[in-house]
């Protein structure tokens, strides 16, 4: 429930396009996302650091959408959050020899040191190329088009992703892990 929670600022920011403009859109797209932060805060006492980060980054190229006038600066956002995260987990797994996806999953699951490492990779990857998609579309395509893109093709290949690399680490889960996933499968498949 959480995780489509998180979604909510997102499909604000599309129907409000769609219906308005994008810088209706965009500011639509702080309030909802400043309320979401609100409300998380009210509810757990704590808002998760990405949230924070990815709040601000909206906030500052959000703004700066709606004062100049100019969708440039929300379309460089989505390259920007994303560079981010893929410097963020090169370098914590060269620098710090800590990746970020261990830190933030070895309580739920534990890994070998080189899965860890090739998870991190691969998010790393997957984020460096969304950033990179991110530009050509928005500076290439019209703005229905990124908006579209970014709203159901990020998300789409962000799942896909996931989905993948649960695959990729699905032999390493524990037996006990194994076995409550088979339980929940249907016995006439």
């Amino acid at each position: 429930m959480k995780q489509f929670f998180e979604f909510i600022p997102l499909i604000i920011f599309f129907v409000v396009f769609k219906t308005t403009d994008i810088y209706i859109a965009t500011g639509a797209l702080i309030v909802s996302m400043g309320l979401m932060l609100a409300f998380n805060y009210y509810k757990d006492g704590k808002v998760e650091k990405m949230q924070v980060i990815t709040f601000g980054m909206v906030l500052v190229f959000g703004t700066l959408t709606i004062v100049l006038h100019d969708d440039v600066f929300i379309k460089w956002k989505v390259t920007v959050v994303y560079a981010l995260f893929s410097l963020a987990l090169l370098v914590s797994q060269f620098f710090y020899k800590k990746p970020i996806i261990k830190q933030m999953l070895s309580k739920e699951i534990n890994l070998p040191a080189n899965i860890w490492n090739n998870l991190n990779m691969a998010w790393a990857l997957l984020f460096a190329v969304l950033s990179a998609v991110n530009v050509y579309v928005a500076f290439s395509l019209s703005q229905e088009t990124w908006v579209n893109f970014k709203v159901f093709g990020l998300l789409a290949i962000t799942l896909a992703f996931t989905l993948l690399s649960g695959l990729y680490i699905y032999k390493y889960l524990p037996a006990t892990a194994e076995k409550k996933i088979s339980a929940n499968k249907n016995p006439e498949e």
